[in-house]
């Protein structure tokens, strides 16, 4: 399992596995215990990423012979360690191939179908980007095979938003979407919406006196990134179905948009609100005062940068509680 020349031994052993008629070299590699000695390989520390990534290569093939070999791989525990190789490889050819392996073992694999799933869920809070956004783009996949949501999927996804990586962010609000037609539908809004509102605890204020600003400032970013990914996916929802508007105003969105105006995404976001709703425009109107509300229809771009202090604690420390917004302005 060690060796100079050992990705050129799997690279050879692949030849025939590969073959037209490669049944009979398939069955004498599992005998001797070929599987178990590949997924041993990639939980090798000392491994190289080359080596890892034909090892991947040659599960692929034995994955590819049928259903009872990716049974073989998953009661291995292959899909523990395959997740584990991609959250940790650092080239995007081991990390690409054990998307492709695990993407293969989803389907046509019903009895591991759920472990696969939960699998792809817990490779979400990794620390690669990389590996967020393969899992995320296997997790659609593995979603539609699967047919119901794992809950967990709610809390990694919501966290996913904190991401500096737009890939990432924008696989995961790709995923949210889908799930708006199961049953985690409600949980997903309720949570969008509460990110709209980070608590004071959350978000650290620069104190020039006593630490860097830089730092403080480095500890809130992550909350407000967030806080406009959730701005983002809420106005995708919006935009897509007056069934999610309702939905969403009855948690009380307006509010927490309102909060979140020193966002410039969801400054924007509100506008849109405002604009459609006349309702809305209302209160928000009473909310925000004359000055700030005319600032804010003059350019909603721009105003996170014109507000002071004194109208940043009123927008945050608005009571609206809007409910039965229906009728659209013309």
């Amino acid at each position: 399992m060690t060796g100079t020349y050992l990705d050129q031994q799997l690279q050879d052993i692949d030849v025939f596995l590969s073959a037209a008629s490669n049944h009979h070299f398939l069955i004498e590699f599992l005998e001797v215990g070929g599987v178990l000695t590949l997924l041993e390989i990639l939980g090798q520390k000392q491994s190289r990423e080359e080596i890892q990534a034909e090892a991947l290569k040659l599960l692929q093939t034995v994955a590819n012979a049928g259903r009872k070999y990716k049974e073989l791989i998953c009661e291995s525990y292959g899909v523990r360690i395959i997740a584990e190789c991609l959250a940790l490889s650092k080239t995007e050819e081991s990390q690409d191939q054990a998307r492709f392996l695990l993407e293969s073992l989803a389907h046509g694999n019903p009895k591991y179908q759920n472990q696969m799933y939960k699998g792809l869920i817990a490779l979400l809070p990794c620390t690669s980007p990389k590996a967020q956004q393969l899992a995320l783009q296997t997790l659609r996949i593995a979603q539609v095979i699967v047919k119901t949501v794992h809950p967990s999927i709610v809390e990694a996804l919501l966290n996913l938003l904190r991401s500096l990586h737009l890939k990432v962010q924008y696989k995961a609000i790709e995923l949210i979407r889908e799930l708006m037609h199961y049953e985690v539908r409600p949980a997903l809004l309720k949570g969008l919406v509460a990110l709209l509102k980070p608590s004071r605890e959350e978000i650290s204020k620069p104190q020039i006196l006593n630490v860097p600003v830089m730092q403080k400032l480095n500890e809130s970013l992550p909350v407000f990134v967030q806080q406009a990914a959730a701005a983002k996916a809420t106005g995708i929802l919006e935009m897509e179905s007056l069934e999610f508007i309702e939905e969403l105003d009855n948690l009380r969105v307006v509010h927490h948009l309102l909060c979140a105006m020193g966002n410039q995404l969801s400054t924007l976001l509100f506008h849109y609100f405002v604009r459609i709703f006349p309702v809305v425009e209302e209160h928000v109107k009473k909310a925000m005062r004359e000055s700030l509300f005319e600032l804010f229809l003059d350019n909603s771009e721009v105003l996170y940068m014109k507000m002071d202090v004194i109208q940043a604690d009123i927008l945050a420390s608005n009571k609206i509680n809007i409910t039965g917004v229906h009728e659209v302005s013309e």
